[in-house]
């Protein structure tokens, strides 16, 4: 099966980073403090620079709850 991150997954990534983020009460440092990268880095996500590799897009699912295919935007939760 093949699959493709497109546009619209990374707005949806984009997106879904910062409300998960709000929703726990922290701040960018904050966040990166909690997953162990740079503040610079979580900033890069949220403004669709950069994006997570997979061991970091597994862990922001962990850590927020939800599944991977949620933060791609291809799952409702």
């Amino acid at each position: 099966m093949r699959t493709e991150v497109n546009e619209h997954n990374v707005v949806l990534l984009r997106i879904r980073i910062v409300e998960l983020r709000k929703e726990k009460g922290l701040s960018q440092v904050g966040l990166a403090k909690e997953l162990g990268v740079d503040c610079s880095t979580i900033a890069k996500y949220e403004t669709g620079d950069r994006l997570p590799d997979v061991v970091m897009l597994c862990k922001l699912a962990s850590f927020f709850g939800v599944s991977t295919d949620y933060l791609l935007g291809r799952a409702p939760f």
